[in-house]
């Protein structure tokens, strides 16, 4: 590995509990040689002290943006709206390749300042699989809120929990009415985290992968109670829901749990919404008669922050050891160089230590 400098930044996100890389791995970064900074933050679920104890240097928050330009700046969700210029390498989800709303901003702000975006969803083997994935738990916490607001117990706003807090909510109780629910991208790492979650409610769930998409029943899908939406469409494919599709008075569906949240995506599979829902108000009706709800919270597994994010160090760490080196870094490199000329904005042609 090569001399690496990695700086843990704050979340600016209030409801991001989450971090990608635990104290516990923190400690095995800083024995392998890695200069580990990491920023103050209010709501981090590891506090600061831990960190410190295992040999990271401790920063305020938001420093990053002084930080040396050899620094590889490492998050997960979006970063704030300055500076303007970014000259450093940051590794986060930027959601900047699918047309979403902001791509070519975020993408500008890179080849302004000579920096780069290594994005996390694209960490993949040689295969095309996701190495370090948030997936299960997002499947999991879909499903688990999906049941709780169709039984009509779920609660805002929401609060991060643990799993065995979670899961005592969703035993089934005396009156609980039987209900059908249906998960799409039942194969992947969501589906599976959706279908635990159902088993733990006592419900066995439809399972829907690609066969069923590529030939759709739609009269099948809405005549399910609940559909928790686990597909990452990379191109594009006929939606599962249709605005026509909530006027069916033959509609039985009344809860949608959209895990994927592809909003403003020409890709989105539900283009039913137009924003995702919130920790203080998780659920939007999107139609009265017949009822339609839609959950669709784009940072899920920060609802259980300890869980989800010692899940996710674990398959990251291995992959932060091998920065500077590892073919999947190089692709992740690549594939911002070519998202960016696609949106005719010149990124750097650096190497990856020092773009």
């Amino acid at each position: 590995m090569t001399e690496l400098h990695l700086w843990l930044r704050h979340e600016p996100r209030t409801t991001e509990r989450r971090t990608p890389v635990v104290p516990s791995d923190a400690r095995r970064l800083v024995e392998n040689g890695v200069t580990l900074t990491v920023e103050e933050s209010p709501q981090r679920i590891f506090p600061i002290e831990e960190y410190e104890a295992v040999g990271a240097r401790v920063a305020p928050a938001d420093s990053w943006t002084s930080a040396p330009r050899d620094t590889v700046i490492l998050g997960l969700k979006e970063l704030p709206d300055e500076p303007a210029q970014l000259t450093h390498r940051h590794i986060f989800f930027g959601h900047a390749y699918k047309g979403q709303p902001g791509a070519s901003d975020l993408l500008g702000r890179f080849a302004a300042g000579g920096g780069a975006l290594l994005d996390l969803e694209y960490l993949v083997d040689d295969d095309g699989r996701r190495l370090a994935a948030f997936g299960f738990w997002a499947g999991y916490l879909g499903a688990a809120l999906a049941v709780l607001q169709h039984r009509g117990r779920l609660v805002a706003p929401l609060t991060p929990t643990s799993k065995e807090e979670l899961d005592k909510t969703l035993q089934p109780a005396a009156g609980d009415a039987e209900f059908s629910a249906l998960v799409i991208g039942a194969l992947g790492r969501s589906g599976r985290g959706a279908r635990v979650a159902f088993s733990t409610a006592g419900i066995e769930p439809s399972c829907w992968d690609l066969p069923e998409t590529q030939n759709l029943d739609r009269p099948a899908l809405l005549a399910h109670d609940v559909l928790v939406n686990c597909v990452l469409a990379t191109t594009p494919v006929p939606p599962f829901l249709r605005e026509e599709d909530l006027d069916d008075p033959t509609r039985r569906l009344r809860t949608v749990s959209d895990v994927t949240c592809d909003v403003g995506s020409p890709l989105n599979v539900l283009p039913v919404y137009d924003r995702t829902t919130e920790w203080d108000d998780p659920v939007r009706q999107l139609h009265e008669r017949p009822l339609l709800d839609l959950i669709a919270i784009d940072n899920l597994p920060s609802l259980l922050p300890r869980e989800s994010s010692t899940d996710f160090s674990a398959a990251l760490l291995p992959q932060l050891l091998d920065f500077g080196t590892g073919k999947a870094w190089g692709r992740c490199l690549d594939l911002f160089r070519t998202k960016s000329r696609e949106l005719g904005i010149a990124a750097g042609e650096g190497e990856l230590g020092h773009v």
